[in-house]
């Protein structure tokens, strides 16, 4: 217990340092290739953090373990929302970007739909798998494409401001940029194994099950270079970056981190039922939950971002109560998350209009 507690504590360093080190390069690599930290966090950064999420899949989905790489998938999508957005919302309120309201956030809901419909079957064969891998080259063209269709052209002075070093030595900076992304994914990959080591030794020496570690430590403990990340984003004054990691994550773990597991087990990936019933549904709930929030002011505030957590609390307890054999306790927690999040779309979808219309009288 005591190493396991060590490993717990070396992770969250590890983290913390390599989410730093990863920012500090994006936002570098971003200003040289002129993309905004918005697209840098949908991409690079977002595809970085759900690294742990593509190793841990694909060998899942490599050794027949089907059920790993469909719940990691879905597990991490809900973390990233309700725990990396929301802790980094009740830390320090975020701003939204209108692209992600427009475009980035409808994609998500488009595609977890369609991850639901594949799903209804109980399996996803290789074909589903591909369209879906597909997806992310596709998504990701996109991206750059209206990235460049929005630059804003830089004024004299932004353009002699990024610094004389860098005029001076550019290769260096690129350099140097470079291996600080490169390292520091190394260490947010390297601190999630870690702490997700420790934590699954003290749940299985308190005897918690395989299935419940799985859809809760292995899949939070995935997403903690996501949730490092945002945080220290969000701390940095990068929100742009701390709420495009979240969304370009969950993005990158249905189309890339899905569609790749899918496509090298050749066989069909069986998916339990209780994903199609709850999991998948909740996932979709989530999202389409955050978009009426991000409409109504642009933001996400501390209060809906300890809404967020509570939800996830919630979602946890549901998973471990349906775990122990006792159906009508499951039944009831069940019907209390999907009741509180569909209420909380509602009041979302309230909230939106009250703001807009507030907005238009002012």
């Amino acid at each position: 217990m005591l190493l396991s507690s060590v490993f717990i504590i070396g992770g969250i360093a590890l983290l913390i340092f390599g989410s730093d080190l990863l920012i500090k390069g994006a936002v570098k690599i971003a200003q040289r290739l002129g993309l905004s930290p918005l697209v840098i966090g949908l991409t690079v950064v977002a595809f970085g953090t759900s690294a742990p999420e593509m190793a841990i899949s694909t060998v899942s989905a490599l050794r027949g373990s089907a059920d790993i790489a469909v719940g990691n998938v879905v597990g991490s999508n809900i973390f990233n929302i309700w725990i990396v957005l929301g802790l980094s919302a009740a830390i320090i309120p975020l701003t939204v970007d209108k692209q992600i309201i427009r475009f980035d956030g409808p994609i998500t809901i488009g595609i977890s739909i369609l991850m639901f419909v594949f799903a209804l079957d109980l399996q996803l064969v290789w074909l589903e798998s591909l369209v879906l891998f597909g997806g992310i080259i596709t998504y990701v063209s996109v991206l750059i494409k209206l990235s460049e269709k929005n630059k804003i052209p830089e004024t004299d002075a932004e353009k002699e401001a990024p610094s004389l070093e860098a005029v001076n030595n550019p290769g260096r900076q690129v350099l140097i940029a470079i291996t600080q992304f490169v390292i520091g994914i190394g260490l947010l990959v390297g601190g999630s194994n870690v702490m997700v080591r420790g934590a699954v030794d003290i749940a299985t020496a308190l005897g918690v099950s395989e299935l419940v570690i799985g859809l809760t430590i292995v899949a939070a403990g995935t997403s903690m270079p996501e949730l490092a990340t945002s945080v220290v984003a969000a701390v940095r004054g990068e929100r742009d970056i701390a709420v495009g990691n979240a969304i370009g994550s969950n993005i990158f773990n249905i189309l890339a981190v899905l569609g790749l597991s899918g496509i090298v087990s050749f066989n069909p990936m069986i998916i339990d039922p209780k994903s199609v019933t709850t999991d998948i549904p909740v996932m979709i709930g989530v999202i389409v939950l955050c978009l009426p929030i991000f409409a109504a002011r642009q933001t996400l505030n501390r209060i809906w971002g300890v809404v967020f957590v509570l939800f996830y609390i919630v979602y946890t307890i549901y998973l471990i109560v349906s775990n122990q054999n006792n159906p009508e306790a499951a039944s009831l927690w069940r019907m209390g998350l999907f009741s509180a999040v569909g209420a909380s779309i509602v009041i979302a979808a309230a909230y939106m209009l009250i703001s807009r219309r507030s907005l238009k009288n002012q």
